[in-house]
């Protein structure tokens, strides 16, 4: 199977799937910040069908600032006016309750986009909580400003107003490190209406940065009901990489929801 942008396989940890994929996007100047959070208040939040992905005893929140680009169907050029907006997503790690397949993925509790059609799409046909936002992002010498306001009605308000960058090289992140556990992941979790589905994607392997965030305002997270720890978090910084995605499926396992 061929794609059009990643063309490395063997660091997923299972196979890409055999139908084809639909979607294709690049995420550019992204930020990985990473918290950790308790356990008990992240099972209150996260629903029952799913089970937490946790790193040393631990559950963990991200904070994800970047903007996308090249976003298309299959066989479909980019359309430039719907094809590139700023994004901003709070996450945390789950797994599916299926002792054969768990397969670790991604579960968000917010995805800010500034683009209307785009979040009026994503929460149709692939039922994530997307939200409009008004939303800026500007570079200069390698340094990201960042700036989002929640503007979903009724919504929780959020926002965030900060900036952030690289600050050493590109380092690969080792099998076993929270750094890989953090980013490697190829599937995507969503809850609607009682059932749980996944989406899979592919990418090549991140390639990431150490970074700095200078947090002027940050409200995102607590709009999800998670108040962040006084602590530094874990920072990545990340050019850019190449997506594809499938479209998502109902999975078999809530009948082992406890």
């Amino acid at each position: 199977m061929s794609f059009p942008c990643p063309n490395q396989y063997d660091h997923r940890p299972w196979p890409v799937p055999d139908s084809p994929w639909i979607m294709a996007q690049s995420w550019h100047d992204l930020l990985f910040a990473h918290w950790p959070v308790d356990i008990g208040l992240m099972r209150q939040l996260v629903p029952e069908p799913l089970e937490l992905d946790t790193f040393d005893g631990k559950a963990w929140v991200g904070v994800v600032p970047f903007r996308m680009s090249g976003i298309r169907p299959r066989f479909c050029p980019a359309v430039p006016w719907l094809s590139a907006f700023p994004e901003f997503n709070i996450r945390t790690y789950v797994k599916a309750r299926d002792p054969e397949n768990p397969k670790p993925g991604v579960y968000f509790f917010s995805l800010d986009a500034a683009n209307p059609i785009a979040v009026n799409v994503a929460r149709a046909t692939y039922k994530l909580p997307y939200f409009h936002a008004d939303m800026a992002i500007a570079e200069e010498n390698e340094i990201f400003t960042y700036q989002t306001t929640r503007t979903h009605r009724g919504a929780a308000p959020a926002e965030f107003k900060g900036c952030y960058g690289p600050t050493g090289p590109v380092v690969a992140a080792e099998p076993g490190t929270i750094d890989h556990w953090f980013t490697e992941r190829y599937s995507l979790y969503t809850v609607s209406k009682g059932k749980t589905f996944r989406g899979e994607i592919h990418h090549n392997p991140w390639p990431l940065q150490p970074a700095f965030l200078d947090t002027e305002c940050n409200t995102m997270a607590e709009a999800s009901g998670i108040k962040l720890p006084d602590c530094d978090p874990i920072l990545h910084f990340s050019r850019r990489i190449d997506v594809v995605l499938w479209p998502i499926k109902k999975c078999d396992t809530d009948h082992l929801a406890r």
